[in-house]
């Protein structure tokens, strides 16, 4: 892909869709919670599950163990593992099968990008940044939820 050209923001159901979640850790659990909001079906897949993954036990499936392969069809894959070398197998099996995934750690290895999300008054709005500057995207996902709160 030409780093020069931008990605195409695209928002998809995800209601009762599968998605498949390697990691247990903050990462990982606020991706899950995100991705809870919008319907989809979680599996994580991790030996350990921190407390913020913990709290959404009920919600998710959690297979208490190493990712060792992708043995499922899943809607989109998130890689948020501790380990470089999980994380890039997940991004390697995932795009065997033309899976979407967002790894975590390596933007180069993603098919897509996870954005802030931005909700309020049946508005939603996704946020990246082209450089991987996640401190801006943060920033201006504050600014953008209080301007939201802020409007009659």
């Amino acid at each position: 892909m030409n780093e020069a050209t931008p990605r195409f923001p695209i928002f998809i159901s995800l209601d009762g869709k599968r998605v498949l979640v390697v990691g247990g850790g903050k990462v990982a659990a606020r991706r899950t919670r995100v991705l809870l909001d919008f319907g989809a079906l979680i599996t994580i897949v991790a030996p350990d599950i921190g407390p913020d993954m913990r709290k959404l036990l009920g919600r998710i499936v959690w297979r208490q163990e190493r990712y060792s392969g992708l043995e499922e069809n899943y809607a989109l894959v998130i890689a948020a593992t501790n380990d470089r070398n999980v994380n890039r197998q997940v991004s390697e099996d995932v795009l065997k099968r033309g899976i979407p995934v967002s790894v975590a750690d390596q933007k180069e290895e993603s098919t897509f990008w996870f954005p802030a999300i931005i909700q309020s008054d049946g508005l939603i709005a996704g946020l990246i940044s082209r450089s991987g500057d996640h401190g801006a995207v943060k920033r201006a996902a504050q600014k953008m939820r209080k301007s939201l709160e802020e409007t009659p």
